[in-house]
């Protein structure tokens, strides 16, 4: 007698092991709820987050699948958690369905500090305009160098400067928040002499003395 697997190959099945093997994530197996403004349509190869701020995608490897035990309930689930791919992906893919739906809700923001003396920022317009699909302006920072350094925005990120020493990034992607707030971050990197720098949100460093003779 054929399994129920071995009836059609158009049809996925999937073990109960991705919620009660031994091996479990314990991430992905956790359920993710969502708001009533946010609509989810999985496909075979990814699941579609639609809410008030815009629309985006998460890949799906293809052992996964995605169910809904409530109307505002999702649950994502692996043919076997025993295998160690699946088990590691099925962490990150939840993680990252979890992170759409509170983009395209609520967004990302990362506050960054420019740390030392005559260390200042400027958000202007950028005079060559929109460059590469970019908002068309830019941040004038000065960090300690003998020139200006500009950093032009992309489209996707926004920026307020509500002091000289502070920016406040906000997006609805976190991982290209990450990467925007990283670049800027790498003008000037914290350093651990005098604690001088651009310090992403609640970032502290040791400080170090100074060796002397």
């Amino acid at each position: 007698m054929l399994s129920r697997c071995q009836l059609t190959n158009t049809v996925r099945c999937f073990s109960t092991t991705a919620r009660t093997g031994k091996h479990a994530s314990h991430i992905g197996r956790e359920p993710i709820k969502f708001p009533p403004t946010v609509t989810l349509t999985p496909t075979a190869t990814d699941i579609t987050v639609k809410g008030p701020l815009g629309t985006t995608s998460v890949p799906l490897r293809r052992f996964m699948t995605v169910d809904f035990p409530q109307p505002t309930t999702m649950t994502l689930v692996v043919e076997d958690a025993e295998e160690k791919v699946q088990r590691q992906m099925w962490g990150t893919t939840r993680t990252l369905i979890a992170n759409a739906i509170h983009g395209m809700t609520e967004g990302f923001s990362v506050p960054l500090y420019l740390v030392g003396v005559g260390y200042r920022v400027i958000f202007e317009d950028d005079p060559r305009g929109s460059n590469g699909g970019g908002s068309a302006q830019r941040l004038n920072l000065k960090v300690g160098y003998s020139h200006l350094i500009y950093v032009p925005i992309p489209q996707h990120v926004k920026v307020e400067v509500p002091s000289p020493t502070k920016i406040v990034l906000f997006c609805t992607d976190k991982h290209q928040l990450g990467l925007f707030a990283a670049k800027i971050r790498q003008y000037r990197k914290p350093e651990a002499y005098k604690g001088k720098g651009i310090f992403i949100g609640n970032e502290r460093i040791r400080i170090k003395s100074v060796k002397k003779k």
